[in-house]
């Protein structure tokens, strides 16, 4: 792909770093991310991914704005109140960059869509916010050797993940194995703003990463941050001889 003279000026505090260069700015433009939920973390993870010179996007999310979506979904405003996020989300980007490619699926990822959905994507981003969607992308992605990258937050706490699914890697059903009783969300339990813009710009910051295939340090781990002291942790995920997905 071509960079234009436009895109090397705007970019070019990034290609003058040594892991990036002219060649992998090529590759973040050329790259397809897919982002399903466009709330919390999806909307700082767009942001970030557009002005990084990301320029083929599909967003996946079924929801209108709400106004308690405004302290933490960074895209939106009241005057978006009352209409649906990725239509919103798609005229956002496109003032970023008019040139970046959008696809907008105005739908909730079910077993009858993702196949088609995820199909032409490089790299799946979870944003949603319950589990049957989180283990749905997982398996396809799995299923379809995907790279998936997933947040979840939740009050003062946030979880960041990366599965490659192109090498033997652990998958989130063995971090969890089974449905939790309980389905904690942000509309459940609350959460802290910042928290969203922490953990969506960490999933931005690793997509990235794997476009321009610099190593990961969450490679068979998972990132905890824990806003309250200010602390990140990670802990290793091994395979779990009993996934139902036989990792």
């Amino acid at each position: 792909m071509k960079l234009s003279n436009s895109d090397l000026k705007r970019y070019f505090k990034q290609i003058i770093l040594k892991d990036i260069g002219v060649n992998g700015q090529k590759k973040i433009a050329s790259s397809k991310i897919l982002i399903i939920g466009v709330g919390g973390l999806g909307c700082p993870l767009l942001l970030y991914l557009a002005n990084s010179g990301v320029k083929n996007f599909g967003i996946v999310d079924n929801d209108k704005i709400e106004l308690s979506n405004l302290n933490r979904q960074i895209l939106f405003t009241e005057a978006d109140l009352g209409k649906y996020k990725v239509f919103q989300a798609e005229k956002r980007l496109k003032r970023i960059d008019k040139n970046i490619n959008i696809k907008v699926y105005k739908r909730k990822v079910d077993v009858g869509n993702i196949k088609s959905i995820i199909k032409d994507y490089d790299i799946i981003c979870d944003g949603t916010d319950n589990f049957k969607s989180r283990y749905l992308i997982n398996d396809y992605s799995l299923k379809f050797k995907k790279i998936l990258i997933s947040a979840a937050i939740n009050k003062f706490h946030g979880h960041l993940f990366k599965f490659d699914f192109q090498k033997k890697t652990p998958c989130f059903r063995c971090f969890m194995p089974e449905y939790p009783k309980f389905e904690n969300n942000c509309e459940t339990d609350g959460i802290i703003s910042p928290l969203a813009g922490v953990m969506g710009t960490l999933q931005a910051n690793e997509v990235l990463k794997s476009i321009l295939n610099i190593k990961s340090d969450l490679s068979k781990s998972i990132l905890i941050f824990d806003s309250l002291k200010t602390t990140f942790r990670k802990v290793k995920l091994n395979k779990n001889p009993s996934c139902v997905n036989k990792c």
